[in-house]
C-alpha cells in the first residue's frame, strides 16, 4: 500500500522541481522530504530520484507515479471538500500562495481575523509570484492564491480555476523630494520621458506593465536599477538615484526624502483571490475569500 504523505512529496518535487523548493511549498524540512521520497523507493522497489549536479531529476517511473499521485490527491481533495461542506465550518489545511506586498500588507491581519473566527482553520502562507501561484493552484498545490495584475496585461485564468475580486491597488509616482516633479499635485505620463527609473527585474508582472505603459505613450523607459522588493526601491529614490512606479499595498510609510506624486491617469492593479473549481464548495475557501474581500476597504484607505 503507498503512503499518501510519500505520494504528495513525491508530486511536490514533480511541481517545484527541486527538493528545497518541495519542501518550503509543503512546510516540510528538505530533509524530510528526502526522507518520504526514500521511503517510497524502497516501498516501490524503483528509483525515483537521480542526482544531477547540485540538484535532482525524476525518474521516467518517478514522472508516472507523480501523475498517478496528482489524481490521487484530486480525489482526496473531493472527499475532505465533502466533509467540510457537511460539518458546514471551515477546518483544516488551507495552503495560500501570495505575492510579496500582499504578503506584507494584506495577509498578516487577513489571516489574523481567520485564526480568531475559525481556530479549528489551520491557513498557511507561502510568497510567491502571481503567475507562479496560479499554476500552484490549477495543479493543486496550493489550496488558494491572491495574485493582481493590470489594466493592460488581464490575469490569465487556466481552465478549472475560478475567481473572485479582492479590490484595487493605486500606486504613485515616487521622486527624490528635491526633484522638480517633488512640487506637483500630479503628473502626466508624457512626462516622465527623461526619468530614470527604478523598477523589478524583467519578467515581473511590475516590470512588464511599467515598460509596456510607457512605450505606448512614445518613449523606451531608462531604467538604471532593478530590485525585487518595493523597500529596496524606495531607499534607491531616497538616495536621489532615480524615480520609481511604486504600488500602496505594502509599501509602508515613506522617508522623507521621497515624495509620492499622484500619475494623470492612475496607475492601479487589481488584487483576485483564485481557487479550483472543486473547492468552490469548501467552507475554508469561501470564508478566506469573504474575509479578504471585506478587509480590503480598511487596508486600502490606510495605505492612501
Amino acid at each position: 500500500m503507498l503512503d499518501l504523505g510519500r505520494l504528495r512529496a513525491l508530486h511536490a518535487v514533480a511541481v517545484h522541481g527541486t527538493v528545497g523548493a518541495a519542501a518550503a511549498a509543503l512546510g516540510y524540512t528538505p530533509s524530510a522530504v528526502s526522507q518520504q521520497i526514500a521511503k517510497l523507493e524502497r516501498e516501490t522497489r524503483t528509483t525515483l530520484l537521480e542526482r544531477q549536479g547540485r540538484g535532482v531529476r525524476l525518474t521516467d517511473e518517478a514522472h508516472q507515479l507523480a501523475a498517478t499521485a496528482e489524481k490521487l490527491l484530486a480525489i482526496v481533495e473531493e472527499a475532505e471538500v465533502r466533509l467540510e461542506e457537511r460539518r458546514g465550518l471551515p477546518a483544516g489545511r488551507l495552503s495560500i500562495g501570495c505575492f510579496a506586498s500582499a504578503a506584507r500588507g494584506l495577509m498578516p491581519r487577513a489571516l489574523a481575523e481567520l485564526a480568531v473566527r475559525h481556530p479549528s482553520l489551520d491557513a498557511r502562507l507561502t510568497e510567491v509570484d502571481p503567475h507562479v501561484s496560479i499554476d500552484l493552484v490549477s495543479r493543486g498545490v496550493i489550496d488558494l492564491a491572491v495574485a493582481h495584475d493590470w489594466d493592460i496585461a488581464p490575469l490569465p485564468t487556466p481552465p478549472g480555476v475560478e475567481q473572485a475580486v479582492i479590490g484595487d491597488d493605486l500606486c504613485d509616482v515616487l521622486v527624490p523630494r528635491e526633484h522638480p516633479l517633488a512640487a506637483r499635485a500630479t503628473v502626466r505620463r508624457e512626462e516622465l520621458a527623461d526619468e530614470r527609473w527604478i523598477t523589478q527585474p524583467p519578467g515581473t508582472v511590475c516590470h512588464d506593465w511599467l515598460i509596456q505603459t510607457l512605450r505606448a505613450t512614445g518613449f523606451e523607459p531608462h531604467i538604471v536599477h532593478q530590485a525585487e522588493e518595493n523597500h529596496t526601491q524606495v531607499a534607491l529614490v531616497a538616495a536621489g538615484l532615480g524615480v520609481a512606479m511604486v504600488p500602496r499595498l505594502g509599501r509602508g510609510t515613506l522617508p522623507p526624502e521621497v515624495t509620492p506624486v499622484r500619475l494623470d491617469p492612475m496607475p492601479r492593479r487589481r488584487l483576485h483571490a483564485l481557487w479550483r473549481t472543486g473547492a468552490a464548495r469548501r467552507p475554508a475557501i469561501r470564508e478566506t475569500v469573504r474575509t479578504l474581500q471585506e478587509l480590503w476597504p480598511r487596508v486600502a484607505s490606510s495605505t492612501a
